[in-house]
């Protein structure tokens, strides 16, 4: 059907589902979820409500500390050169919603400013309803809106196509890239073609990530060579440029308070850390015994929801847990004295030659729980307090675990393999 015949039809479905009646046809999964967000937010559906305008110093501020700076180029190169002929005008924003950059066709631009889709508007989804911006900030993918489909109907003559920009050094929402233009001009292909640029923007990004850790890696080689011991040089993010003393690892966890001086760092244990141009020196404390970790507690409470905290001399931190390696973890507390790979196989699989799988997955586990856990045989460090909080109703433990041990467990049993 014509632009203008799916306009009436999404009239109709959203007429439909305003009063509560059968709509003539299902709207799009992503739209119905949505306007249930609206609805029970309290949005208006006739009423266009703005909130403030950014003032032009707080609009710099942004966009001075946006890395979407960064990929304007690219986003531009990209979007522009086919905007005008399309009459569409591309608006980049933030991951608050604020519009920060806007360009393109000129009659666009001065229709765009009557509906308040300007430079330092907010245009996150509770404050205006379904839109291209808002709505792929919450749904966290690329979206396209059409006509009725935005909530609020002054928007009804417009159809919009965003799609989201993560920073791929740490999977951060950055904001949304949207191609925005009157209901006459909406092409199906809209959506693939922004967020086609969108992925072009990250791997900007990634390229230029890349390029910084090179710098780093300059600066860190030759003081790693000088050094003692075990050290390695991180960016801000945890990515690793150098180490020397330690199996290279892609990425080191950092914790959220994070400085100069002595810090306890999830996969290392205690370090002292030291600034670097563009990143940070991690020398890992010879002496371990005094800075390891004090206390763990396994929390298997909430369904699908297991975690270890992991309690230091500077401080906590949590690690969610895979099904696989809550049950493992859950089998070593059990299991004061420890277990073999093919005792924890045994418990685990039902079968003790699966030592492979055992000792890939305890690795994984070890990576980030150094210091807590000891081998040979698999178990928590001696000098570490194990509290394992299980849930009220035992057959809540894990219930989706196969593993013999666990499932005698949770009807209250022990047998080979478990310590009452």
């Amino acid at each position: 059907m014509d632009a203008r015949a799916a306009a009436r039809l999404l009239k109709g479905v959203r007429a439909a589902a305003l009063a509560g009646n059968r709509p003539p046809a299902a709207p799009r999964p992503e739209i119905a979820e949505s306007w249930r967000r609206m609805l029970a937010g309290g949005v208006h559906p006739d009423r266009d409500a703005r909130s403030r305008m950014l003032s032009a110093a707080e609009t710099e501020e942004r966009r001075h500390v946006s890395p979407l700076r960064e990929v304007l180029p690219v986003l531009r190169e990209g979007l522009l050169p086919a905007l005008d002929e399309a009459l569409h005008i591309m608006v980049v924003a933030d991951a608050d919603g604020r519009l920060l950059w806007r360009e393109g066709h000129s009659s666009i631009l001065r229709k765009a400013d009557r509906l308040g889709f300007a430079v330092g508007a907010d245009w996150d989804e509770a404050v205006v309803g379904t839109n291209g911006v808002g709505t792929a900030l919450v749904a966290r993918r690329p979206v396209q809106v059409f006509s009725a489909e935005h909530f609020v109907s002054s928007h009804h003559d417009w159809t919009c196509a965003g799609a989201p920009v993560r920073d791929p050094r740490d999977g951060r929402l950055l904001g949304v890239v949207d191609v925005s233009g009157p209901l006459a001009t909406m092409h199906p292909a809209t959506l693939a073609w922004v967020s086609s640029v969108a992925r072009l923007a990250e791997r900007e990004l990634r390229v230029r990530h890349l390029e910084s850790l090179e710098r780093l890696r300059t600066v860190a080689a030759p003081l790693l060579a000088r050094l003692p011991g075990r050290a390695l040089v991180v960016d801000p993010n945890g990515w690793t440029a150098a180490v020397t003393g330690l199996v290279p690892a892609e990425r080191i966890p950092l914790p959220k308070v994070f400085g100069p001086g002595p810090v306890w760092v999830p996969q290392l244990g205690q370090c002292v850390v030291e600034p670097l141009p563009g990143g940070w020196l991690l020398r890992v404390a010879q002496d371990r015994t005094t800075t390891a970790a004090s206390r763990i507690v396994l929390d298997l409470s909430r369904a699908r929801c297991w975690s270890a905290t992991v309690y230091g001399p500077s401080g906590s931190w949590s690690q969610e847990l895979s099904p696989r390696h809550a049950e493992l973890l859950f089998l070593l507390a059990e299991s004061p004295r420890g277990r073999t790979a093919a005792e924890l196989a045994g418990e685990v699989f039902g079968d003790p030659t699966r030592t492979v799988t055992v000792r890939a997955e305890l690795s994984r586990v070890r990576r980030h729980l150094a210091g807590v856990l000891a081998h040979r045989p698999y178990r928590f460090a001696e000098d570490v307090e194990v509290e394992l909080i299980r849930p009220r109703d035992p057959a809540a433990l894990l219930p989706h675990s196969t593993a013999p041990a666990v499932v005698r467990a949770r009807l209250g049993r022990t047998g080979s393999g478990m310590i009452p």
